[in-house]
């Protein structure tokens, strides 16, 4: 009895802890302190004494941003050091401006499950499943349409006009982190060996080579 009665308690335990997510805030807001140097888990919180509208405000989101790159598309994000009001509410959100035939490259966001609202233009999406599936799941959305990236899985938006294309996306962190493979990869500072990405994408070293020149 004893022992069926501790096994019970250890699962209960494990699923509590499985099931464990970011903690609920346990005041009304912690405004991010932003001018701190201070290495936390987040940001601290800024004296409530001193907290306005303009900390919980951001303008701007309406300018297009400058797509002159080799993509062809901009990401303007708003996250907690734009709106400091954002600090511990785990949500954020980004402006992604395309030329025509503009990419936004395949890239993950490791803490943040993303949903895509189209305003303007016609962009293919879509999102790679796990290991060993690797499924493509893909869609043409138009203006009005909506699209949800799961957390961590990679995934892109490729704009299919010749006219520009404007989208919005809203994330479930205030900092959802974004890594792009091939900066991640073809970038790193020193380089990966060249030894493990040849064997990786089964190339030769010249195809290595030339790629990681270009970044």
């Amino acid at each position: 009895m004893v022992s069926h009665f501790v096994f019970l308690a250890c699962l209960a335990i494990t699923a509590a802890i499985a099931l464990a997510s970011d903690p609920s805030s346990l005041q009304d807001f912690c405004v991010a302190f932003i001018s701190t140097t201070a290495a936390v888990n987040g940001l601290i919180c800024k004296d409530p004494n001193l907290v306005d509208a303009n900390d919980f405000f951001y303008s701007g989101l309406d300018i297009p941003g400058n797509t002159t790159n080799v993509f062809g598309s901009r990401v303007t994000s708003i996250r907690a050091n734009q709106i400091p009001g954002l600090n511990t509410f785990g949500i954020s959100i980004a402006r992604i401006d395309f030329s025509a035939w503009g990419v936004n490259p395949p890239h993950t966001h490791p803490r943040a499950t993303e949903i895509l609202t189209v305003l303007e233009g016609s962009l293919q999406v879509g999102f790679i499943t796990s290991n060993p599936e690797n499924r493509l799941i893909t869609k043409i959305l138009q203006a009005g349409d909506v699209f949800v990236f799961p957390e961590g899985l990679v995934h892109f938006q490729y704009n299919v006009g010749y006219t520009i294309a404007v989208a919005y996306s809203a994330f479930s962190s205030q900092n959802p982190g974004t890594i792009t493979l091939a900066n991640t990869v073809f970038g790193a500072r020193p380089h990966i060996s060249s030894d493990i990405l040849t064997k990786a994408f089964q190339v030769d070293k010249e195809a290595i080579y030339a790629i990681q020149s270009r970044f």
